[in-house]
């Protein structure tokens, strides 16, 4: 009905409904007559996973990305009642199942599995019918008040012309070929590529790949690298010394992050009233170029000497800010942000007027303080040119590689006794590309490679140090050996859970899918044999004990059924599962299944198949939804597609480095859209299972984005070191530790010998922890006499 129906709409443009700066600023009403809809249903696979169109891959974002507009528009109006008619629900991403669980059964978004072909609009109303089979097959019709139908991905037509005057292959699509295990390059050498030109993905896919291909191109350049260097210019910072502060006050609507919550421009009025303050006013989003302008223009007409923006985390934002300082002529230490999203706006949406009044409190604090800001000046650190590499799998051996590629040492730090990891176990990929061969070339290239140092059967005893200045100490062969290293990149890996669920271990015929693929590869004598195979997905994964995807085990059942395929049509091959999550262009070996008859049998997680062993006999019981009734399947093989769980040494490799785990166990990047491969840790960065489970591919790429990443410190001579700092006065410290144990950063340690805590200014960030969990009042931040400073913005607020 789009096209016909005002009220059916594409999912891009509920986004713009959505949106703040949309055609009803940010209130989500009806196209057809700006009626307020009660009853919103989304529709997916429009465009994609369809023949019919000559679109038979997935796009991979839709169904999260209806999740997330379903979410948001509860957010927006309680009252509104969400509902999803999906295929196959897709959250394959990090941290994507617990999103899905949580748009379900907090938010109350229904979730119906059901395949959608019409839509009928009433013409006295124009609310919308659907006619849909339920999962119990019963046919029945509801009527919505807007429908929003959730659009696939394509290339743009113009990117066929684009393709072929850069002389690069495409595919059936027109997404762009890749070489095998060449994420980021093209047809053509020298060419490279990223994004949703190569297929459908996903924001941080999308954002670590282009890091990866801008690696790749460096790699090229590495000969010419810093002869075209142009520093920044800015201009010459005013001197403030003698001048009373001058306080500029910046209230961002964040769209309606903060604005549907907080009456922002009660805020803003509020703070022209509070001491200091010569400017208030707000913003729909303060971080935007123009606003950036704005704010600039206003500091040189107002004479601003101190600037507060009360906006989002100063996590993301907080150096765009300080760099328009710069570029407006004052230091960038004389900017203070207050957090009005996060820490208000987001956690309480459902109490406006409470919310307003917080925001009051959080700009009053931070202009309070903003009153004693000083100008700072950065230090510099010089920088090793080595990294350690964490790791000798697929990540590590790539990273590593690259490394050396744009002409950097590395040391691959591994613990088993020869390097590989999780790819020694693999033959082929789903797309029947040789795994052990290009595994074999990668060692050679390691080997042969004098810039490569690899340590096997080691462990890791201690990193000490900074960005741009590590020491580690390893124990290999009852050896102790140090070495040096400005960066470090940790690809751990993650291993395959250890099961003994549906009988694994109780029967030679019941196999976890990777012992399937090695049978498969060795012309075992019992794959030749077996007449049926079942296969159960899921097992160990979705679960109450790792609520997560693992990602890979659908493309490694079909993979290894279309072996089975390709051994014998007549094989008899069954895929128990819960959602057949083959995102992206692998979506087109799911339909060669299909077609090659093997079948799948959908289950759900409250009503498992049953695993029966009778003297060497297995049979599975499961209920089939489409035939609505028990079914029994013998099976001379039971394949397991156990899932992955996060390496049991992450939690001591992150006490060491200083960065966080999830609640998985998995590692946490620094953001995960907009730094995927980065930790919070300046210096750290993460590649390969130990961020998440992934594809081969996937693995590779990142490994790359990783390299990309550290790249931009290793090719620097120098790196500026944070000019806000704590330190310590030795003769208040009675070095009871308390200010080591808070510090984040890692940065405050007590020195026995010299009887107090002593401050690495290198990896301080000022964020004041210390000062405030020290009971002596012996740390002072930049010099300040903390009672004194606490004491006038204790007067102030």
């Amino acid at each position: 009905g789009y096209g016909r129906y005002p009220n059916v709409i594409t999912s891009l443009e509920f986004e713009r409904v959505l949106s703040a700066t949309g055609p009803f600023g940010g209130h989500i009403l009806r196209p057809g007559d700006g009626r307020e809809p009660k009853k919103i249903a989304w529709i997916q696979c429009v465009g994609s996973r369809d023949a019919s169109i000559g679109r038979e891959y997935c796009s991979y974002v839709c169904c999260m990305y209806a999740a997330k507009q379903a979410i948001i528009a509860r957010e927006h109006d309680p009252r509104i009642e969400p509902a999803i008619f999906f295929i196959d629900f897709r959250a394959q991403g990090k941290g994507f199942d617990r999103y899905y669980e949580r748009a379900r059964d907090v938010h109350g978004v229904r979730l119906i599995r059901s395949m959608i072909s019409r839509v009928v609009q009433d013409p006295r109303t124009r609310n919308l019918e659907i006619d849909y089979v339920d999962e119990d097959g019963r046919i029945r019709t509801e009527e919505f008040d807007l429908v929003v139908l959730s659009v696939g991905l394509s290339p743009h037509p113009a990117t066929r012309q684009l393709a072929k005057v850069c002389g690069i292959a495409t595919d059936t699509w027109g997404f762009v070929k890749s070489p095998p295990f060449k994420m980021v390059e093209t047809s053509r050498a020298g060419i490279f590529t990223c994004g949703v030109f190569q297929s459908p993905k996903d924001i941080p896919e999308t954002v670590g790949q282009a890091s990866a291909a801008a690696g790749a191109a460096a790699t090229l350049l590495s000969g010419a690298r810093g002869t075209l260097l142009s520093k920044a210019e800015y201009p010459l910072e005013r001197d403030i010394a003698r001048e009373e502060p001058r306080i500029g006050v910046f209230v961002c609507h964040c769209g309606i992050n903060i604005a549907g919550v907080v009456n922002v421009a009660q805020v803003s009025d509020y703070a022209r009233t509070l001491s200091r303050v010569v400017y208030a006013d707000h913003y729909t989003f303060t971080c935007a170029t123009d606003s950036l302008e704005a704010m600039r223009q206003v500091i040189e007409a107002h004479d601003l000497n101190r600037v507060v923006v009360a906006s989002c985390s100063p996590r993301t934002h907080e150096t765009l800010f300080q760099d328009n300082l710069r570029k407006a002529g004052l230091n960038k230490y004389l900017f203070e942000m207050a957090n009005i999203r996060d820490q208000n706006s987001w956690v309480h949406m459902n109490e406006p007027l409470e919310a307003t009044e917080k925001a009051k409190d959080l700009m009053r604090m931070a202009v309070a303080k903003a009153q004693f800001l000083k100008p700072l000046k950065p230090g510099q650190l010089g920088v090793n040119h080595n990294a350690l590499v964490i790791g000798g799998g697929l990540a590590g051996i790539t990273a590593a590689l690259s490394l050396a590629d744009q002409g950097f040492e590395s040391y691959i730090v591994e613990k088993e006794k020869e390097l590989g990891g999780n790819y020694r176990k693999l033959f082929y990929t789903l797309e029947g590309l040789d795994t052990q061969k290009h595994l074999a070339k990668l060692l050679e290239k390691v080997k042969a490679n004098p810039k490569i140092h690899v340590i096997t059967g080691a462990e890791i005893k201690k990193i000490d140090g900074f960005i741009g200045n590590y020491k580690t100490t390893v124990v290999a062969g009852g050896q102790e050996q140090q070495f040096e290293h400005g960066v470090v990149l940790v690809a751990a890996g993650a291993y395959e859970l250890e099961t003994k669920e549906y009988g694994y271990g109780t029967s030679e015929a019941i196999v976890a899918q990777r012992d399937l693929e090695k049978m498969i590869h060795d012309k075992d004598y019992k794959v030749g044999a077996a007449r049926s195979v079942v296969m159960i997905q899921c097992v160990g994964s979705r679960c109450f004990e790792r609520p997560y995807c693992s990602r890979y085990c659908c493309s490694e059942a079909i993979k290894n059924a279309l072996k089975l395929k390709e051994l014998d049509p007549e094989k008899d091959i069954t895929i128990l599962y819960r959602d057949i999550r083959t995102y992206g262009l692998k979506e087109d070996f799911y339909k060669k299944a299909r077609e090659l008859n093997v079948k799948f049998v959908r289950f759900d997680e409250d009503r498992k198949p049953e695993v029966k062993v009778d003297g060497g006999k297995v049979t599975v019981s499961v209920f089939d939804p489409v035939m609505n009734e028990p079914v029994d399947l013998k099976a001379d093989i039971l394949a397991l597609s156990v899932g992955t769980v996060p390496n049991p040494q992450n939690a001591a490799i992150g006490q060491m480095l200083k960065v966080p785990t999830n609640q998985d166990g998995f590692f946490l990047e620094a953001h995960v859209k907009l730094r995927p491969v980065d930790f919070a840790t300046d210096g750290v960065f993460m590649c390969g299972m130990s961020h998440a489970p992934k594809m081969s591919e996937e693995t590779i790429a990142q490994a790359n984005a990783a390299v990309s990443r550290a790249c931009t410190i290793l090719t620097k001579d120098y790196i500026e070191a944070e000019g806000k700092t704590a330190y310590v006065n030795k003769e208040l410290c009675m070095a009871c530790g308390l200010c080591e144990a808070n510090c984040p950063y890692g940065a405050v340690a007590v020195d026995l010998a010299e009887g107090a805590a002593v401050v690495n200014t290198v990896l301080c960030k000022g964020c004041g922890v210390c000062t405030a969990s020290c009971r002596m009042n012996a740390i002072d931040l930049n010099g300040f006499n903390n009672e004194e400073v606490i004491a006038q913005i204790s007067s102030a607020i």
